[in-house]
């Protein structure tokens, strides 16, 4: 199994929806306007959050935000036969881990018909 935060468009800059409580904590930027930007930016917050979960970056076109409504942020568990198999609901408030790792228990359960270890007593 592998894990990976996607970085997608800014959720708060400066030339947009700034918080008050980012600037506080030192976090102003501009939303990317390249994608050698949105890399440094995407590079800069996974240092700070000291994450060891390898980030991918989408495009400037932001199509993977798109396709998934991932903004501002939402959790996800893709099957193994590279299918939904869960989509959480949108954050901050439906950012609940707890239910993805009900997901991912659920996906590796032994039995199912693409895992087919033997449930042993």
């Amino acid at each position: 199994m592998a894990f990976f935060i996607i970085y997608i468009k800014e959720a708060h800059p400066e030339d947009g929806w700034a918080l008050t409580y980012n600037r506080r904590a030192g976090i102003a930027l501009t939303d990317p306007q390249s994608a050698a930007e949105r890399t440094e930016v995407a590079h800069s917050c996974a240092v700070g959050m000291r994450t060891s979960i390898p980030v991918l970056i989408d495009e400037i076109d932001n199509e993977v935000a798109r396709q998934y409504g991932g903004w501002p942020d939402r959790l996800y568990l893709i099957g193994r036969d590279g299918r939904i198999a869960f989509q959480g609901a949108e954050g901050p408030f439906g950012f609940k881990p707890e239910q993805l790792e009900q997901a991912i228990e659920a996906e590796l359960a032994p039995g199912r018909p693409d895992n087919p270890r033997p449930v042993s007593g």
